[in-house]
């Protein structure tokens, strides 16, 4: 068969990214970084009730700058899965399915995701 009247199937090249596929993508990866943050966070329960030498081990591998930056993403993966989850109501409901109520939606939920990211992050270190 001749390789000119064959079809090429769509990939990635192809494609021009926008954004709302990039929140899609960024979607399921904040789902993936939730599981995760799961994990560890039962790993700090079941030290939590196994006793203080149990306990001090895990604090000892989080108490760190690389264990502050997995919480801080762990944070921030919840708030944007939580705004995307929000901004999907919004389409069941029937709102904002056209071009520029998507990309306006996209940006908002971006910006709410990030702003309630850091005002958790300042109000905990507020807090002591």
């Amino acid at each position: 068969m001749a390789q000119g009247t064959r079809p090429l199937s769509p990939h990635l090249q192809i494609y021009r990214w926008y954004l709302t596929m990039a929140l899609s993508i960024g979607h399921r990866i904040s789902g993936i970084a939730i599981a995760i943050g799961l994990v560890l966070f039962t790993w700090w329960l079941t030290a939590l009730a196994r006793g203080p030498e149990s306990f001090a081990v895990v604090q000892a591998a989080m108490d760190n700058i690389f264990g502050g930056l997995i919480l801080f993403a762990f944070t921030a993966a919840l708030f944007y899965h939580a705004c995307s989850g929000v901004r999907h109501l919004v389409f069941d409901a029937g709102r904002s399915l056209d071009k520029e109520g998507l990309r306006k939606s996209g940006i908002i939920m971006v910006a709410a995701a990030g702003f309630l990211t850091v005002v958790f992050w300042l109000l905990l270190f507020a807090a002591g």
